[in-house]
């Protein structure tokens, strides 16, 4: 079953409390999103670190409840 974009969001914050998370289905189908995660953790990280970072809030569930994550990190201003 997939991930829904709530479950998706809601993951994420909890590894990282201070995001904004900003998600897009992109297919309409529950099972490819676009993210867009802003959070200050990721000062000082490279982009594979901070990728990693969201990676592992999502607990091992890409590839299989989550099919496609278009992931773009950033740092907030």
């Amino acid at each position: 079953m997939p991930m829904n974009a709530p479950d998706i969001v809601h993951k994420i914050k909890q590894a990282l409390p201070d995001a904004v998370v900003e998600i897009t289905d992109l297919r309409q189908d529950g099972d490819h999103y676009a993210v867009l995660v802003t959070s200050a953790a990721f000062k000082g990280k490279t982009r594979i670190e901070q990728h990693k970072m969201v990676y592992d809030a999502l607990e091992g569930n890409m590839g299989y409840e989550l099919h496609a994550l278009a992931l773009q990190t950033t740092i907030p201003e």
